[in-house]
């Protein structure tokens, strides 16, 4: 599949330009379905002091789409929300030294009102429909004998030892928002996140039993908790990975996105329980060859669900008694890849963001009939710019496995000359690569495709996309066919796409930065110059150190440490160090948790030790698992 008319400027797209991008994110929709509230990210510029993109938030009604500011004076404000009754809009700012707290507007602006004064400030908050009252998390304060510890020095560090839950609240208000009470609706655990149904009479919150990211990943569970009693108690039964949840429209069924058992690398499935009897259903179609990643309701007898389906997303509908589902809106169709959207109550507008090969981000709308529609134009620019075609390509690997991925073709392109050629592996392993703009910050694409270069996304096994049996190929065999499929790839384009073989590059993070390592070690011979980005090099000291050690062990390793020494140590991209004759850069995080620096530090020391022609280490002060502060994020 080729994408059409991508060569449409004069320019190469440069890397500045590239870093100037800016990028769209729905937020949400009125409750009288006649606006919008949506994000417009704009990376900071060189000379800009360190942080995340500066983010605008605008609202825009459904039938003109004129936008305009939503938070005129309060920089900083976020989590912008409308109340049920659409007559206020509240969202977190925290003022001057203080912390996030809950404020409110009327939905026309105008003066704004505290809702909260949380001593630990307030983290995620929505408002409770038919009643004027808002739930809140927050975290456990910290005592007066502890702060009075840490300034004796005795603030020794317990590791993963004393940890401060987040809680749930309820505040009531009288009819000038005033607040009369608050009650503290979770007492153990770690709350994550919550639900109200549309009644304002129960909540859906995801728990687990320590405020870990190991447990955020693997060990959530959703509670109902009612609102006259109380009462507490968990009905989903899912076993790992938790996505959203959502309640039908009466509030008598939650439905919610989950892993298909605890060794699935990733949500996958569509599960539906029934509140009254506890019954779950999973309304997935058998044999999947996708990942569900998201559900909601159409109405109360039809679920609503997206799943990546290969390159594309795709929007379902599913009776709630089971049955065939019906694809409402595939990517592949409209040649848009879409993200999660927001709906209307009567299920009338989409909104969402979305990009394409040759578009960064947009936000678009959809009727639920026809064609999205194209709503804003935040990069003009790009429709000047001379970009690589971009093609969804298909090989055979060496087993005999189909496998997936995304092409570009260097500026200007003719076929039967040689090229140069990068691969970007994505992270994970449990994502995948889609057919919309794929040029960011460390996957420069197209800037790659207008200096000359052919540029590989690819879907390797144990990616997600394709189904729970294709994800799984990667478990219990680390740098095995879903690395081997990497090396098939690059000979395919040697053969079909000509790649020279002697000028191969290779980038990627994470998992993808394992690969890199992987490759600058023990297939050493297909590259000539790798970036690993905060990547594993020792599969051994990295289950010892990582943040996610369950996760690691259900998803990945499958067997704890000791019945698979061996098959870690030669996994290792260290253990194949001697070897590399690959010009190597290693950077990553200084404040990393998840792979820690560590693994950059044994990498460059074997390669070092065995008298590397071409290694370099660099590290980022203060960050973690990907960077956050450099441009262009």
């Amino acid at each position: 599949i080729i994408t059409p008319g991508l060569i449409v400027g004069q320019d190469p797209l440069s890397p500045e330009e590239l870093l100037q991008l800016k990028s769209v994110s729905a937020v949400q929709i009125s409750a009288e379905n006649n606006e919008v509230i949506y994000a417009v990210s704009s990376p900071r510029g060189a000379n800009e002091k360190p942080g995340g993109a500066s983010r605008q938030y605008l609202r825009a009604s459904l039938s003109n789409w004129i936008p305009s500011p939503l938070f005129e004076n309060k920089v900083g404000a976020s989590s912008p929300r409308y109340s049920p009754d659409g007559k206020y809009i509240g969202f977190l700012y925290a003022e001057k030294g203080q912390p996030r707290q809950v404020w409110m507007m009327t939905s026309k602006g105008g003066k704004m009102k505290k809702l909260t004064n949380v001593p630990s400030g307030v983290s995620q908050f929505k408002f409770q429909p038919g009643t004027n009252g808002i739930a809140y998390l927050t975290r456990e304060q910290t005592s007066d004998r502890e702060k009075e510890l840490k300034k004796r020095g005795y603030d020794f560090i317990f590791f993963e030892e004393n940890l401060k839950n987040n809680s749930l609240h309820l505040a009531s208000f009288d009819k000038d928002w005033n607040q009369t009470s608050v009650w503290k609706l979770t007492h153990t655990g770690n709350t994550w996140d919550f639900e109200f149904d549309r009644q304002g009479k129960q909540i859906a919150a995801s728990i687990s039993p320590k405020n870990l990211i190991d447990h955020r990943y693997m060990f959530r569970k959703i509670y109902l908790i009612d609102l006259e009693s109380g009462e507490l108690r968990q009905v989903s039964q899912n076993e790992g990975k938790l996505g959203n949840y959502a309640f039908s429209p009466d509030g008598l069924h939650l439905s919610y996105a989950a892993a298909l058992n605890i060794n699935d690398s990733q949500v996958s499935q569509a599960y539906v329980v029934n509140l009254a009897t506890g019954a779950v259903s999973n309304l997935t179609p058998t044999d999947f060859k996708g990942h569900v990643s998201w559900v909601s309701w159409k109405d109360n007898s039809t679920l609503l669900y997206m799943a990546g389906e290969g390159v594309y997303p795709t929007l379902s509908t599913v009776p709630l008694t089971g049955g065939e589902r019906e694809v409402i809106l595939n990517a592949a169709d409209q040649g848009i890849i879409f993200g999660t959207p927001l709906i209307s109550s009567d299920f009338k507008h989409f909104v969402f963001s979305g990009s394409t090969p040759s578009d960064r981000s947009n936000l678009y709308h959809w009727d639920g009939k026809g064609e999205l529609e194209k709503i804003t134009n935040l990069n003009p620019g790009l429709q000047d710019k001379l970009l690589g075609t971009q093609e969804v390509i298909r090989y055979t690997a060496r087993d005999g496995q189909e496998i997936e991925g995304i092409l570009i073709y260097p500026v200007n392109y003719e076929a039967g000359l040689s090229y140069p050629l990068i691969v970007y592996v994505h992270g994970g392993p449990e994502s995948h690569e889609t057919n919309g703009w794929k040029s960011r910050y460390s996957t420069p694409g197209q800037v790659m495709a207008g200096k000359g270069y052919l540029v590989l996304y690819l879907n390797y096994r144990a990616s997600t996309g394709y189904g729970v049996d294709f994800a799984m190929e990667g478990f219990m065999d680390p740098a095995g066919k879903e690395f081997d499929d990497i090396a098939d790839a690059i000979d395919w384009a040697v053969r079909e796409k000509g790649a020279d073989p002697e000028r191969v590059g290779m980038a990627g993070g994470s998992y993808g930065g394992y690969a890199s390592a992987w490759f600058a070690t023990y297939y050493t011979r297909y590259v000539k110059a790798v970036c690993m980005f905060v990547g594993i090099s020792n599969s051994i000291s990295k289950r010892g150190t990582t943040d996610i050690p369950y996760g690691e062990l259900y998803v990945h390793s499958g067997e704890k440490l000791e019945e698979q020494w061996q098959l870690d140590l030669e996994r290792s991209p260290v253990y194949w160090a001697h070897q590399s004759r690959t010009a190597t850069l290693i950077y990553g995080g200084a404040a990393e948790t998840r792979v820690q620096p560590s693994q950059s530090f044994e990498l460059y020391r074997r390669m070092k030790m065995n008298d590397h022609p071409a290694v370099r280490l660099v590290q980022y002060p203060g960050e973690g698992h990907g960077n956050r502060k450099q441009v262009g994020q």
